[in-house]
This record gives C-alpha cells, sequence and structure tokens, in this order.
C-alpha cells in the first residue's frame, strides 16, 4: 500500500482520510475499514438492541453465579462448582468484551489505532475460548462422575480441577495475545488478512476455529457417551414376574431421562450457537466473503453472546444446591429448607434404611450429574 505507516500505527476510522486510497479494480483488494463496517442502519439498530439487552443480564446473571459460588464453603469445595464458576467467569468478560468492542466498531464506527483493536479482540477470544474450554472441564467432570462414579472423588479432586483451570486459562491467555504479539496480518487489510476480523491473518483465524471445533467436537463425544450409557441403563433395567418395572429400574429410568433431556439441550444450544459463526469463519479463510456473508456473520456474532446468556440457567441456576445457597444469601431460610430438604433428607433417610420405596421414585429427580450417581447410589444400597 502506498503509506509508510507500520500495521500497529494504522487508525481504525470509518472515514477513508486515516488509510490511503488506492485505485484499483481488484475486488479482494480492501482499501480501508469500510469493507468490514457493512451493516445498515437498520441492522445496527436490531444488533444493537440484542447486545444491549443480552449484554447486561448475561453479566448479571454470571456475576450473581460468581458470588453465590464463592460465598459458599460447600459449594467451593466441590470440583464440579469450580468448573461452573470458571465458566461464570469467562461468560462474565464475554459480556462486557464482546459488548464494549462489538457496538463501539460496527455501531458506532469508533477509531483505534492497531493495537488497541487487537487489544480488544483478544478480550473477546479470551473470554470465548475460556468459556468454551470451561464447559470442556464440566463435560469431562460429568462423564468421570457417570463413568467413575466409585472413584470419582479420588480421580477428580479439588487440588486437580483448580490446576486445570489455571491451565485453561493460561493457555487461553496465550493464544487470545497472540495477534497482539506479532501473528497478524502483514498486508494490513488485504488478501490474507481476514475479512471479518481487520488486522487479523487468514492463518491465526484457521487455528483458532480448528481449536474451537476439536473442543465442540470432545464435547459432543463426552455427553454422547453419557447419553449411550444411559440408554444402555434404560434397556437393562430388571423386568419382574409380573411384567412391572422393579422400584430400581424405575428410579434409574427417571434419571436417565431427565439425563437425556439435559444434556440433549445442550449440545442443541452449543450447535445453535456456535456452528454458524464456525462456518462463516471456515468460509472466510478458504474464499473472499461478500458483505452479506459478512452481515450474516454480525448476526451469527451475537448467538455467542446469546450461549453466555443461556449458560447460568443450563449449568447453574438449575442446580438444587446453588439455588439454596443463592436463597440463604438473601435471607430467605423458609425457602432455601424447603429447596434442599428434599436432597438431604433423602441422602439421611437413605442411609439410614428407612426410606419408602415409593418415595424414592418420586423425589429422583436430580439437578447435576452429580446428584445423579448419588440418588442411583443411594437407591440401589437401599433397595
Amino acid at each position: 500500500m502506498g503509506s509508510g505507516l507500520e500495521p500497529d500505527q494504522e487508525v481504525l476510522s470509518y472515514s477513508t482520510e486515516s488509510t490511503p486510497n488506492i485505485s484499483t479494480t481488484d475486488s479482494n483488494l480492501c482499501n480501508n475499514l469500510q469493507c468490514y463496517m457493512v451493516l445498515s442502519k437498520p441492522e445496527k439498530n436490531a444488533i444493537g438492541s440484542i447486545c444491549f439487552l443480552a449484554g447486561p443480564v448475561t453479566f448479571l446473571e454470571n456475576i450473581l453465579v460468581l458470588v453465590v459460588i464463592l460465598s459458599s464453603t460447600n459449594l467451593r469445595r466441590r470440583p464440579s462448582y469450580l468448573f461452573i464458576s470458571s465458566l461464570a467467569l469467562a461468560d462474565t468478560l464475554a459480556s462486557c468484551f464482546f459488548t464494549i468492542s462489538f457496538v463501539d466498531f460496527h455501531l458506532y464506527s469508533k477509531g483505534d489505532i492497531a493495537n488497541i483493536y487487537l487489544f480488544k479482540l483478544g478480550g473477546v477470544t479470551m473470554a470465548f475460548t475460556g468459556s468454551v474450554g470451561s464447559l470442556l472441564l464440566t463435560a469431562l467432570d460429568r462423564y468421570l462422575c457417570f463413568y467413575q462414579a466409585s472413584n470419582y472423588k479420588v480421580l477428580l479432586t479439588r487440588t486437580r480441577a483448580k490446576l486445570a483451570i489455571v491451565f485453561l486459562w493460561c493457555v487461553t491467555i496465550i493464544i487470545s495475545l497472540l495477534p497482539l504479539m506479532g501473528w497478524r496480518c502483514k498486508t494490513r487489510l488485504d488478501p490474507p488478512c481476514s475479512r471479518l476480523f481487520p488486522f487479523v491473518d487468514h492463518y491465526y483465524l484457521a487455528f483458532w476455529m480448528g481449536l474451537q471445533l476439536v473442543v465442540l467436537f470432545l464435547i459432543t463425544v463426552a455427553y454422547a457417551l453419557i447419553l449411550w450409557k444411559a440408554n444402555r441403563h434404560e434397556a437393562a433395567m430388571g423386568v419382574p414376574k409380573l411384567g412391572r418395572p422393579s422400584i430400581k429400574g424405575q428410579t434409574r429410568m427417571r434419571i436417565d431421562i431427565h439425563l437425556a433431556r439435559t444434556f440433549s439441550l445442550i449440545l442443541l444450544i452449543l450447535a445453535v450457537c456456535w456452528l454458524p459463526v464456525l462456518s462463516i469463519m471456515m468460509l472466510d479463510v478458504m474464499v473472499t466473503l461478500e458483505k452479506i456473508q459478512q452481515r450474516i456473520f454480525a448476526f451469527c456474532s451475537t448467538l455467542c453472546l446469546v450461549n453466555s446468556c443461556v449458560n447460568p440457567l443450563l449449568y447453574a441456576l438449575r442446580c438444587r444446591e446453588l439455588r439454596g445457597e443463592l436463597l440463604a444469601l438473601f435471607r430467605c431460610k423458609t425457602c432455601r429448607e424447603h429447596t434442599l430438604g428434599k436432597t438431604y433428607c433423602q441422602r439421611n433417610d437413605n442411609n439410614s434404611g428407612k426410606k419408602k420405596k415409593d418415595q424414592t421414585v418420586s423425589d429422583s429427580n436430580p439437578d447435576t450429574i452429580s446428584e445423579s450417581v448419588d440418588n442411583q447410589q443411594n437407591s440401589i444400597q437401599m433397595l
């Protein structure tokens, strides 16, 4: 290009004054940042509404989850909730970094030098990479809890869970800062630069996209194996002579159905929120995107923020123990006892051998995979 400026000195501005104009007929060349700011006014209003609604809601939800877990000694001791807190932290960062950077660039066309833009983009990358990585840790935790129920507490201790979280975030931070440390597009805005993100090299985008696909694949495999074993449990339940399922069979089948619904919902949400974005990124690596494809990507990007908004409801607030601790924070002891009473009473009665068989079936509706395994083991011991 006809400028002596270095890439980190180039100003991100909607105007063409900060980037020299080049007379060319090559449609693959991008003369200025107008190539990236493709949204019309109605599209800006629509995306702005999504960001201004989902952003604060996501922030408040995840902050609430973090406060509840950090304020509870019981929850902090359990690896499952450590992984959920890591997920909540990542989604909190996503609500801040994504909303601010996306709105500034696409809606307000705010100008930044390249290093500041890549720093903001690194924050978004770090948040979403940490979120998906935390989802993988949660999936592996549930896989171990289901397949290695008897050795779960030995295999996954609190120390190992903390080390896994620290390792995840160290790798996440390094990967996110690679463009800022030098792995950026050497041709400024022209190919092989991404047509989705200014100054981002195609090879880095392909690397990050491939990493996300591998992580999502591992999450899918973990939940698929859990569902497969749950179906085997349901098919293998013994049927007594009268042709009616045993109490043990009814309990296990209820738990398996609950798990199947939960994990199917998890996989569906992951697919809807992430596959469109990753598909367009893959297309960006292979060909030069048109403006319509860039517009579609802008809308699909908001689905990642929606995923961060749904995660607290799907992974945290559905847990009975976390809801009990949440109610305790608001000094609602009566509500807390009502919420937690069934769980604690069930465990105590199962250990003493005095629980009735029909009550075993009625209360077997676990909220977490660890509660599922505990309930299964208690029910089997009683019978």
